[in-house]
């Protein structure tokens, strides 16, 4: 317990209390979003099958451009291509409530929708891979590393968990365009904050990595395979979703869906936190294997689940699987792509999970409508079965070296005191300004 306070610690010395704070609060727009976009043209428009067609463009913007922001902040570097995209997203995100309100057309509403999503500014990602930068140049040991992964994670499923709260409560107290237009207004505050943080200079960009003779150079198959891992993942959620909200609707009770899944993203928090106390001979392919193994173990009862308190019973569990995977999954891409890759890899991986998720929404509604609640249900076991393959036919190479780079002075804030002291007396090395 005290080994796990004490690594956590350690991260927070290397990034600032202040980073992941910034990090969570610009994060809570990208759950909020999705969630805020469907209320909202439902509401307007009265029409479920046009709020589907407006939330499905926002994620296909999402995961076309995605990698491509990724990729211009490893070049860029982070402030710039950060700013940029706040700036976009917050205007196209006020241009799609005042659309909506003003009851424009499915088809420029969906364009919208595109501008929204492909701008969203990918915090969570960048977050990630600025916070193993940190602790790379810094040559933290892989524990450190490891519950960089672990915290992020968590962050993720926070957001996950309050952002569609938050979306709730706005409409509940308001109107759906409330909700969008706080999205808004988060992005723009806490996207700057983030990107203007003294951290984003240890991500201020680097040429592009020289070019093999064949061409440009490809990751390891192990990268390919984590992001079918994840798109899978998301297939997981997004059948969950819809089964969830099936079965809610047929027992009569159809508020509770949010709640239902919600517990879910809890559980999955806390398991996620709890993973920076696993010790480092917990190898990456072995939490991979048995994160989806229990992840296909704890699904299977979903498909036998026909009442209320079971179905809490049987989230529940689940969500004690997915956070390890999810966190396996962004550490294994790490490991295995060249650092001057790395926001671009976890743009992709990030993506992967969202088309999973929005794919297997678009798939389950249809599967409700003909088999009910268990048709989603059963299409959420398939997705984990398929991760479990994945995770058991792929070979993990030797993870590719990291060598240790001296932070400069300017990349991070100054520190004192007996924070400073212990982070660098964790890695052995002076590496903050001021020391």
């Amino acid at each position: 317990m005290f080994g796990t306070v004490d690594t956590y610690r350690k991260v927070i010395a290397l990034t600032g209390p202040l980073l992941p704070l910034v990090s969570f609060l610009a994060r809570l727009p990208v759950a909020m979003c999705q969630f805020g976009s469907v209320l909202l043209i439902a509401e307007t428009t009265g029409s479920l099958a046009t709020a589907g067609i407006v939330g499905f463009s926002l994620s296909a913007g999402q995961v076309a451009l995605g990698p491509v922001l990724g990729r211009l902040a490893d070049r860029r570097g982070q402030r710039p291509v950060v700013l940029g995209a706040v700036a976009v997203n917050a205007v196209a995100t006020g241009a799609l409530v005042a659309g909506a309100l003003a009851h424009l057309d499915t088809v420029p509403l969906a364009a919208i929708a595109v501008v929204a999503g492909a701008s969203i500014p990918l915090i969570g990602p960048l977050a990630r891979s600025r916070s193993v930068a940190l602790a790379r140049r810094a040559d933290a040991d892989e524990s450190v590393v490891g519950a960089v992964h672990s915290l992020a994670g968590t962050l993720d499923e926070a957001s996950f968990v309050i952002g569609p709260a938050l979306v709730g409560a706005a409409t509940l107290i308001a109107h759906p365009a409330a909700a969008l237009a706080g999205a808004a207004g988060l992005v723009a505050v806490f996207g700057s904050v983030s990107a203007l943080h003294p951290t984003a200079s240890v991500t201020a960009g680097s040429p592009a990595p020289a070019r093999p003779a064949g061409g440009r150079s490809r990751p390891p198959g192990v990268v390919y395979s984590v992001r079918a891992s994840l798109a899978l993942q998301g297939a997981v959620f997004g059948a969950c979703q819809a089964g969830i909200a099936a079965l809610t609707l047929n027992l009569g009770v159809p508020g509770q869906a949010g709640i239902v899944y919600a517990s879910m993203g809890v559980v999955s928090a806390v398991v996620g936190l709890a993973m920076g106390a696993l010790p480092a001979r917990f190898g990456l392919r072995l939490r991979w294997r048995l994160a989806t193994a229990a992840g296909l173990a704890f699904s299977v009862p979903l498909v036998f689940t026909d009442s209320l308190l079971p179905l809490y019973a049987v989230v529940t569990v689940l969500g004690a699987a997915c956070a390890p995977h999810l966190i396996t999954a962004f550490a294994l891409t790490e490991r295995h792509v060249e650092p001057a890759r790395l926001a671009e890899a976890m743009a992709f991986a990030a993506s992967s999970l969202v088309a999973g998720q929005a794919l297997a929404l678009g798939i389950s509604g249809q599967l409700a409508e003909w088999y009910g609640p268990a048709g989603p249900f059963a299409l959420a076991v398939a997705a984990a079965a398929l991760c479990l393959v994945l995770a058991l036919a792929t070979r993990v190479p030797a993870a590719r070296p990291h060598p240790a780079i001296a932070i400069p002075a300017q990349a991070t804030a100054p520190r004192t005191g007996a924070a400073g002291e212990e982070a660098a007396a964790a890695t052995g090395r002076t590496t903050y300004a001021g020391r």
